[in-house]
């Protein structure tokens, strides 16, 4: 009898190890990557009258994973998809003069106000007071779709763009229909011109190098009353612009920097010429003189499906943030 309970008991232990062992198992091969210390969302501390900066999003584009992707990185995100891969974006919060402000137009736009709103100190509106936009590629600026009729159908929602994207937007369907049911309200900016906000918010837009089918392609240095971020999430090459971007980094608090790509073995089956952006790796090669102070400046953002920055277990995650560098993640928040 004795005997009997024995080997009942150790049955018993078998199978809880057995049921422990396929849970792991399971969560293992889920496409969620593990939240690793150095992974875990950064937050400074905010209070009810600052200016909060959030990241709403990091991947490029075409998000993750990849339409008609067959490779390992998107496999198994199409069966478990990761609830924090969004198109790259940031959010502003004026707490202060309660106000809530959108860095791109994404697809993933409707989580991406929802999560703004979050953040905010007040029952803010549901759609920021105002939204910026950098260029005509389809990750920053067509979620503007969601503003009309067909969805929430806004009503003067200010939308701010540089004058040949204004003028894409006014000359072209769907947008122009936005524009003419007063869904949106476009406010043109000028190279290098200050566009005030709020007494304690401005916003620098400067033109950068890149693929410029339908409009121009603009960064944003976004000015609060203690503080100042530069984000770049598309450049072709930092050589090609005719700004030092190692100077510009010594000027400003936080760079949010264009990282589609780790280096070029990512992309196997296009001309890599079509599609230019600044190697992570030319970038560390490039930052390498800076100060370990400006180091911690640089949030690499954009990050194409293919690149291993989205992977915190990745040899090239740990190779950027052994360097001194740091990658922009969902929920980072910091204060301006």
């Amino acid at each position: 009898m004795l005997l009997e309970k024995s080997e009942n008991s150790v049955s018993s232990k078998m199978k809880l190890w057995i049921r422990i062992i396929a849970t792991l198992l399971l969560v293992s091969c889920q496409g969620k990557p593990d939240k690793s210390p150095d992974f875990a969302p950064q937050v400074e501390n905010l209070d009810t009258t600052s200016i909060s900066l959030m990241v709403l999003g990091t991947v490029q584009d075409a998000g993750s994973p990849h339409i008609a992707c067959q490779k390992a990185c998107c496999a198994d995100l199409f069966e478990h998809p990761d609830a924090d891969r969004k198109v790259v974006s940031l959010g502003l919060v004026d707490a202060k003069n309660h106000q809530t402000f959108l860095f791109e137009a994404t697809p993933d736009i409707a989580e991406q106000v929802k999560n703004l709103k979050g953040i905010t100190s007040w029952e803010s509106e549901e759609i920021p007071n105002g939204i910026f936009l950098t260029h005509a590629h389809i990750g920053h600026y067509t979620g503007l779709m969601y503003l009309g009729k067909e969805a929430v159908n806004t009503k003067k929602t200010s939308v701010y763009a540089m004058p040949k994207m204004t003028a894409f937007l006014k000359g072209n369907g769907p947008w122009s229909q936005l524009v003419a049911e007063e869904n949106i309200t476009l406010h043109a900016l000028e190279d290098g011109l200050e566009k005030q906000l709020t007494p304690s918010l401005r916003i620098l837009p400067f033109s950068v190098p890149h693929r410029d089918e339908y409009s121009e392609t603009v960064g944003y240095e976004i000015i609060g009353p203690n503080k100042k971020a530069l984000f770049i999430p598309d450049i072709d090459k930092w050589s090609k612009w005719d700004t030092e971007i190692t100077e510009t980094i010594k000027e400003v608090d936080y760079a949010f920097l264009d990282a589609t790509f780790f280096d070029e073995e990512e992309i196997d089956h296009r001309d890599i010429s079509e599609i230019p952006h600044p190697f992570v790796i030319e970038s560390l090669k490039q930052f390498e003189t800076l100060s370990k102070e400006d180091k911690q400046k640089i949030h690499f953002i954009h990050f194409n499906h293919t690149n291993p920055l989205l992977r915190p277990e990745s040899p090239q995650t740990k190779k950027v943030l052994k360097a001194g560098f740091r990658i922009a993640r969902i929920q980072d928040t910091f204060h301006l």
